[in-house]
């Protein structure tokens, strides 16, 4: 009786992916032909935005191609098992058969996954935003690290970076730097990086050689257009004032930086960066609209469920989620009990493997707390 109803959930399980999948398959076919038409093609923005709504949801119709034709090999297979007279022929099938039972397994998973209700965000690309804690100099020297670790990585990933806003300190450090990282699904694979980055090592500026605790803070946002969030030139306030400088030829003599305050909301962002007045303003929004819609990602977070927050794990900033340890050239990330004794590999970028970790606890965590007759 148990073997029947553990067949029978599966079943209903396959059943429940098989529904979903041709729906997705259906849409993928309507997507396809709405690129072809003339009056999409003349319109620009709408031709991109139907492409983008298929690049979503063709991964999930590949799979579900790939998986119906295992579905078909084994009943196939069973078949030949079943009625062929030739033993040879038959042993032969049958050891198909547990490959292709495995494929099947798989497929499951992956489609399983590929149906788990979608972030919003996962195709956008980011603001970075990386800012010293606890440890003066040293915490600034760290955040430096930070900051190059994820441009290395998204060199490996072919992205671009541009660093929108920084504060440097004398020895190399960073306060503060912003950063865009444009690309294929940044946020999907940075979104889990915020919060509280800790470094254990024995500082430069330390002559007794003991070893410090500094931390920095890791904001990643999804980078926001004026589709996602509209600001009203009458929500803010706009201050000018002369950029600070290195000194020499360096110094800008003209008031060019902007400092932006978003009345509403009390939120200020300052850039200058840029010679231009212009230039910088145009950054600084560029920030103030992806603080904004990380507002409101965070106010949906707050009206999710207890399970639900403690699921995503995106809502708390304070949140120490990594610590970065010199003496055992060891880096643990503390959500999931992740360690890699490859410090100086992971610092110089190669932070793959770590991200992937992350990525299937989260997933399995939703599997976990999905009902299948949602999917």
């Amino acid at each position: 009786m148990a073997v029947y109803f553990v067949f029978k959930i599966n079943h209903f399980f396959v059943k429940k992916i098989c529904s979903k999948s041709l729906k997705k398959w259906k849409k993928n076919d309507e997507l396809t032909r709405q690129l072809s038409d003339k009056e999409v093609i003349a319109d620009t923005e709408r031709y991109k935005r139907i492409a983008k709504e298929r690049a979503t949801i063709s991964e999930l119709v590949e799979t579900y191609r790939a998986y119906s034709k295992v579905l078909s090999n084994i009943e196939g297979n069973r078949h030949i098992i079943k009625h062929e007279t030739d033993n040879q022929l038959v042993e032969l099938a049958k050891h198909e058969l547990e490959e292709l039972e495995t494929q099947k397994e798989q497929f499951e998973k992956k489609l399983k996954i590929l149906l788990l209700p979608k972030d919003p965000n996962d195709e956008k690309n980011i603001i970075l935003e990386i800012r010293a804690g606890t440890g003066g100099e040293e915490a600034a020297l760290f955040a430096a690290e930070l900051f190059r670790m994820y441009s290395r990585y998204a060199e490996r990933k072919g992205w671009k970076t541009e660093v929108l806003d920084h504060n440097p300190t004398g020895l190399g450090g960073f306060k503060e730097i912003i950063a865009l990282i444009s690309g294929d699904k940044v946020f999907s694979d940075l979104k889990y990086e915020s919060g509280v980055h800790r470094v254990q090592r024995v500082p430069q500026t330390e002559a007794s050689g003991r070893i410090h605790t500094s931390a920095c803070t890791v904001v990643v946002m999804p980078e926001a257009d004026e589709i996602d969030i509209k600001i009203d030139e009458k929500d803010l306030r706009v201050d000018v004032f002369r950029a600070s400088g290195p000194g020499g030829q360096g110094v800008n003599r003209t008031d060019s930086a902007v400092r932006l305050t978003h009345i509403p909301t009390g939120l200020v962002v300052q850039c200058q960066d840029e010679r231009s007045q212009h230039k910088n303003k145009a950054r600084a929004l560029k920030i103030l609209r992806s603080r904004l819609l990380d507002l409101e990602n965070q106010k949906q977070i707050e009206k999710r469920t207890a399970a639900r927050r403690e699921m995503v794990k995106t809502g708390d900033r304070s949140e120490k989620i990594r610590t970065y340890n010199y003496p055992q050239n060891r880096m643990t990330d503390h959500r999931i009990g992740y360690s890699s004794h490859n410090l100086s590999e992971i610092l110089d970028g190669d932070i793959g493997d770590v991200i992937e970790a992350l990525r299937t606890h989260y997933q399995a965590e939703a599997l976990s707390k999905t009902n299948y007759n949602d999917l």
